[in-house]
């Protein structure tokens, strides 16, 4: 597939970029600087310069694509998810791009009772709320695009058993902390929604 990633030089970002690639699909990624991408010349990847604030750079990256994966952070310029995503969103119904894999940290926690949603409801809600607002208003104009969506919420402290393998129903049905959820797992997630229509226009979460 031709597939388009967004925030390819952020910490998840970065793995999606090796597992696409290793996929075997056509990677389109935009960036304000390639050297942040920590990735090898590839034949199937194509960098895209520019800002995802610019709708003209977001729409020379979707342009021509099978699908768009988006694992936005905060930028230089500050919290960009919903904005970057709003410009994205946008690009693609310019040029009919239909499938968006959105990862969104909306979810991280829904359970209450547990350290899950103190965290959630603590540190995302106090210390964190510029950010959580932000996520806020991502979901919130993925779910009202009309787009095939997927809206991924890897969570970094889960309710899931500690297995040590990660899951992808959310929110889970057993009690108790487990380990925080690797960046490769979230990335194998993301990229297998590609080819796995199992969850669209639903908000699995992915913990371990």
């Amino acid at each position: 597939m031709n597939v388009a990633i967004f925030g390819a030089t952020g910490t998840v970002g970065r793995h999606v970029v090796a597992r696409a690639l290793a996929a075997g699909h056509q990677v389109t990624v935009l960036t304000r600087d390639p050297a942040n991408l920590n990735t090898a010349p590839h034949e199937r990847l194509r960098v895209e310069v520019g800002d995802v604030l610019d709708p003209a750079a977001v729409e020379r990256t979707v342009i021509g694509q099978d699908a768009v994966i988006v694992t936005l952070g905060a930028g230089r310029k500050g919290v960009v998810r919903a904005e970057g995503t709003r410009h994205i969103i946008e690009a693609m119904a310019r040029t009919g791009v239909k499938r968006l894999i959105c990862q969104s940290s909306l979810g991280v926690g829904d359970s209450r009772g547990n350290l899950n949603f103190v965290w959630k409801y603590v540190m995302f809600g106090m210390l964190l709320r510029q950010a959580y607002a932000d996520h806020v208003r991502q979901e919130e104009y993925v779910l009202a695009s009309g787009l095939d969506w997927t809206i991924v919420r890897p969570s970094a402290f889960t309710d899931g058993p500690a297995t040590g393998n990660y899951r992808r129903d959310f929110p889970a049905t057993e009690t108790g902390l487990s380990l925080k959820i690797s960046r490769a797992d979230i990335a194998e997630f993301l990229v297998e929604q590609l080819t796995d229509g199992t969850y669209i226009r639903r908000t699995p979460g992915i913990s371990n």
